[in-house]
């Protein structure tokens, strides 16, 4: 059997772990269960991953996010290992060929989404897949005390019940130590269970918080300083193209990207800006999950997050390759008021919760006692506007339904297009001889698409172009040709949000919904809110500390980076030390760049803050600037 190195080397081209890596893998591999806290673009795919490989069976990936299930499952294609996928969206023949793939095929993973544990047909397949490791991503979203909790999660007990020996592994970015601790008390782990947690220092990352005058006038300004991609994350999706429009004004290169986008639209966008093509995307929350982008170097806040583990992970998104990168958070007095404001409408009253779920069935047509496995689409703005919810209020009262695991909700459909023929072979013989022209593109169907003739199949207009070498836009009008003619059953892909049934619908009079634990998570939604503020406003500790302390980090030291440390020491800072770094420092920076990681090395006769203070001010009046490499320049050798 080949060892980890020997593996991370062969598949992923590396030559060493990232810290703390190998000591998870060795720990996975010794078949004790694991909680891995580790940092946004910390590597914790490469933590199941790696050992799952030298493992004998399958390994289960327990995700929330499809969108981050395709693009794991593309990246070890890429890399030539088979992986799977189920998730809401797929009809009951694709998941049974799934798991008989996954039960009798040389696969290596199985990405499953957690509603679909408790599915018979999964229980029914489970004895012959051979698991041999159990992964869990996102993992916070088991605790009713996180900030992003899941019902569905908690059915993965069920799974450790079934097969007792497979080891767990349970990975997340962010989790309190009250979170932390029940993450292993929800997911049974065993008596030697390990925990690994990194340390939430970021040495190549400066926090600051500004509250100016003006955003609109703070944000071009902060962005013309640093050289690079960026990232505006903004509260909405309407001020999202309201900032990429001022930005593109000030001749920064700006796009916008929300979850209200086509999948077509968000995906050009999205690779537009990784190949450099955008400078900056101005975008909701909804970017950034799986998106592996190591050189961005300035993520900005627009709006004060909710809490710190929304906060820590969007920030750190800048500067994954270890260069001097900026996290900057810009807010006003007035949000922070909103923020409380906005807990008490993030969670209904009873009564209100109530009344959408009734509302919900009656939009979608179920009748009291059925419902449970439907799949439909739905239109949040129609759903309100019809029944006269404000939008936030409907949002907020689905999502509980959702943690009460009533429904499951997606922002967007991943149901791809199916096809089925209607007609018999005679017909279909017939008509390929009067439509020669479309011949091509039948026999593509009949050879790709086993029972096509039997049900409806899923197919993949971008597979049938590369087959028969067509533009995909033809391909798609061919097969709406078919579907006129009555030969086929041509359903085009959704692009609609779509609501999973999880239980039937109830009776008005037996509507039952455990109110007491929706108080509870709102208490420690306040608590997390009142976090974020304390952030915000305190100007004396330093930042890096306060985000460590949160997550129960209790060695991380101050940072002397951000703007609470430079603010700091401003003091200790006389006249004639200020000159004499700077006239330094320029004096270097005309005759060559300097590397911002040796920095401290070079000019080690100097106070370390005294130093990163006088280059801030050089930056900020534009004599010296960084580039993309992390490298300070004068400014006439750009």
């Amino acid at each position: 059997m080949k060892n980890n190195l020997s593996i991370l080397k062969e598949y992923w081209g590396h030559k060493a772990f990232r810290p703390m890596q190998e000591s998870i893998i060795n720990a996975v591999i010794e078949k004790n269960d694991v909680l891995a806290l580790l940092p946004t673009g910390g590597g914790k795919s490469i933590c199941f991953q790696v050992p799952a490989m030298m493992m004998e069976g399958i390994c289960i990936v327990i995700s929330p996010l499809i969108a981050l299930m395709k693009d794991q499952i593309e990246n070890l294609s890429k890399k030539g290992i088979p992986a799977l996928a189920i998730y809401s969206g797929m009809s009951f023949l694709e998941v049974k060929k799934t798991l008989q793939n996954a039960a009798f095929g040389n696969y290596k993973f199985l990405y499953i989404s957690p509603e679909r544990l408790e599915t018979s047909l999964f229980q029914e397949f489970l004895p012959t897949i051979n698991p041999c490791l159990i992964a869990i991503d996102e993992a916070h979203c088991i605790s009713q005390w996180g900030y992003d909790f899941r019902p569905s999660y908690l059915k993965i007990a069920t799974l450790r019940e079934e097969i007792p020996d497979v080891p767990i592994i349970a990975l997340t970015a962010s989790a309190t130590l009250i979170v932390q601790n029940d993450i292993c008390d929800k997911l049974l782990f065993k008596k030697q269970q390990k925990k690994f947690q990194q340390s939430f220092s970021r040495p190549n990352l400066s926090y600051s918080v500004f509250e100016p005058e003006s955003k609109q006038n703070k944000l071009p300004g902060i962005l013309k300083q640093i050289n690079g991609s960026a990232i505006v994350y903004c509260k909405s999706r309407r001020l999202t193209q309201q900032i990429a429009n001022l930005l593109n004004q000030h001749n920064i290169n700006a796009d916008y990207y929300h979850a209200g986008l086509s999948n077509i639209e968000r995906a050009k966008k999205q690779e537009n800006w990784i190949n450099n093509k955008i400078q900056t995307i101005v975008c909701t929350n909804a970017f950034g999950m799986g998106i592996d982008k190591p050189d961005v170097r300035l993520v900005v806040h627009y709006n004060i997050p909710e809490t710190l583990e929304n906060y820590y992970q969007e920030a750190g998104r800048a500067g994954r390759d270890g260069q001097k990168s900026y996290a900057v958070l810009l807010y006003d007095k007035n949000e922070t008021e909103e923020l409380f404001e906005l807990n008490n409408l993030r969670f209904p009253s009873y009564d209100t919760i109530k009344k959408i779920y009734l509302s919900l069935m009656n939009h979608l047509k179920i009748p009291a006692g059925i419902g449970e496995g439907q799949l439909l689409d739905f239109d949040m703005a129609t759903f309100a506007q019809y029944f006269k919810f404000n939008i936030l209020e409907a949002t907020y009262g689905l999502q509980s339904l959702c943690q009460e695991g009533l429904i499951y909700m997606s922002d967007k459909s991943f149901k791809n297009s199916t096809v089925n023929f209607i007609v018999n072979k005679h017909v279909l013989l017939e008509f390929e001889k009067a439509h020669p022209e479309l011949e091509t593109i039948i026999n593509a169907l009949l050879r790709n698409y086993e029972g096509i003739f039997d049900f409806p199949v899923s197919i993949h207009e971008s597979l049938l172009a590369k087959i028969i070498s067509t533009p995909i836009q033809k391909i798609k009008e061919q097969l709406s040709a078919l579907h006129n003619y009555q030969i086929i059953e041509y359903l085009k892909q959704s692009d609609k949000p779509q609501i999973l049934l999880l239980k039937n619908r109830m009776y008005s009079d037996d509507f039952r919904f455990d109110y007491r634990s929706l108080e509870n998570r709102k208490k420690q939604h306040f608590d997390r809110i009142s976090a974020m503020i304390d952030y915000v406003k305190n100007s004396s500790k330093c930042r890096s500390v306060m985000i460590g302390n949160y997550f129960n980090d209790k060695e991380i030291k101050a940072c002397n980076f951000c703007d609470n440390c430079i603010n700091s020491k401003q003091h200790t800072i006389s006249e004639k030390e200020f000159d004499s770094i700077a006239q330094k420092i320029m004096s270097d920076v005309k005759v060559q760049s300097i590397d911002s990681k040796k920095v401290e090395i070079i000019y080690k006769d100097f106070n370390p803050s005294s130093l990163w203070k006088v280059i801030h001010f050089l930056q900020a009046e534009e004599k010296i600037k960084c580039d993309n490499n992390g490298f300070f320049y004068f400014e006439d050798y750009a």
